[in-house]
């Protein structure tokens, strides 16, 4: 199902649960009717994995690898590995664009979101185990490559932290300067680039808490979309089975019409008959009753 082209995939839907619902098997009745529609990009995605599975696997084999490396702080092998992996997302793009050629998806290949969601089953385990089911319902993305190292800094989380950070940085700026017009002259240098130092930790801080502020609040809009795309499907299947249910009872109603309209004409049928024979009954007892009539009137007695 997952195989064919999303516009397809409706109907194909219908008909196995369709089929599941005659067979009497409530449980892959209720399974088929909750798949998803995939986006464009996902179904090329899942083309891919379930027609070249070993190419995917190559995928999680490099993956593997590079987090080894990252692990491991091997800069030479991380650039070659790095390297590779560009190479192997560019071959599995063309690959699934080779695979999806001959589908019709109205409309252009959105080749860029299956670049990422290739590049993140690179970064992130889960989503390369997603991707080898071959039944992704859409396109996901990664943030950034590779484990990130903790970080050795106390990062400041509320908006008092982050306040009394910006006035502790001031401090030192300006103590800094201080210390740097009263000390010799061959250690002004290095204060002032203790100080240059220190300002760009603030400012790597300062921009880490706004992209995490604007990474939670995207993750947030996600979660709703998804929730509110889960009600809207779940309604949808809901009045499609339905309308299922009524055509099933106008189809059931229709032959009962059907055989009550047989019916009548039956009974139109014997009705006509019993017609025919009560009127001859009655030309026979119109006859019998004559010639009694003529009979007595010529009685001898």
């Amino acid at each position: 199902m997952y195989e064919a082209p999303p516009d397809s995939f409706v109907a194909a839907r219908a008909a196995a649960v369709a089929q599941a619902r005659e067979a009497g098997d409530r449980a892959a009745t209720k399974r088929l009717a909750a798949l998803r529609k995939p986006t464009v990009a996902a179904w090329v995605v899942n083309l891919l994995a379930l027609r070249r599975p070993d190419l995917i696997d190559e995928l999680v084999e490099l993956s593997t690898a590079l987090r080894d490396a990252q692990r491991g702080l091997d800069g030479a092998q991380l650039r070659q590995l790095s390297a590779q992996r560009r190479q192997v997302v560019s071959a599995l793009v063309a690959q699934a664009r080779e695979l999806a050629s001959g589908a019709s998806v109205g409309g252009k290949l959105p080749l860029a979101e299956v670049e990422a969601t290739l590049t993140a089953a690179l970064a992130e385990p889960d989503i390369a185990a997603q991707v080898r089911t071959g039944r992704l319902v859409r396109a996901v993305s990664y943030a950034g490559f590779g484990e990130v190292p903790r970080p050795r800094l106390r990062l400041v989380t509320d908006e008092v932290d982050a306040d009394a950070a910006d006035d502790e940085g001031a401090a030192d700026d300006e103590g800094a300067d201080v210390a740097a017009e009263a000390a010799p002259d061959g250690t002004v240098s290095d204060i002032r680039i203790r100080a240059a130092e220190q300002r760009r930790r603030r400012e790597f801080q300062e921009r880490h808490r706004a992209l995490a502020r604007e990474l939670s609040a995207a993750q947030a809009a996600e979660s709703r979309a998804d929730q509110q795309l889960e009600r809207a499907e779940s309604a949808e299947r809901d009045a499609g089975h339905t309308v299922e249910d009524l055509d099933a009872e106008l189809a059931e109603l229709e032959r009962r019409r059907a055989e009550a309209q047989a019916d009548v004409a039956r009974r139109k049928s014997a009705r006509r008959d019993a017609e025919r024979e009560a009127a001859a009954a009655r030309r026979r007892v119109g006859d019998a009753q004559a010639a009694l009539e003529d009979l007595e009137a010529h009685d001898p007695g």
